[in-house]
């Protein structure tokens, strides 16, 4: 079990960092029809991605794992809630759902 959380940590890490690196101007779009600012956006963006960082590190010291997919997780289910708000059709809610998922897996499995 060790093997596939490790597996998802990579891929949930790879995922948030690939959409707030190289699809960033889909992000700034979002954030615009969310009527959310810029610094509320950069804040997002670089938590995310510290989260992300940590989730890889936690491969080799799983002692940092589960706060970082706990926050993670909360930052999906935020995401829910603004694509809920505005709403957007349920295809556009599919990547964070499925984002919480793996979080709330790798919260769980990371609990000793």
């Amino acid at each position: 079990m060790k093997n596939i959380s490790s597996l998802v940590q990579i891929v949930l890490a790879l995922s948030v960092a690939y959409v707030w690196i190289f699809r960033y101007h889909n992000v700034v779009k979002e954030f615009v029809q969310f009527g959310l600012s810029d610094l509320i956006r950069n804040f997002v963006g670089a938590s995310k991605i510290a989260l992300a960082t940590l989730l890889v590190a936690g491969v080799w010291h799983p002692s940092l794992v589960q706060v970082p997919s706990v926050l993670m997780g909360l930052f999906m289910i935020s995401a829910q809630y603004f694509h809920f708000k505005v709403g957007n059709p349920f295809i556009k809610r599919v990547p964070s759902f499925v984002l919480l998922i793996l979080s709330a897996f790798i919260g769980l499995n990371s609990i000793q």
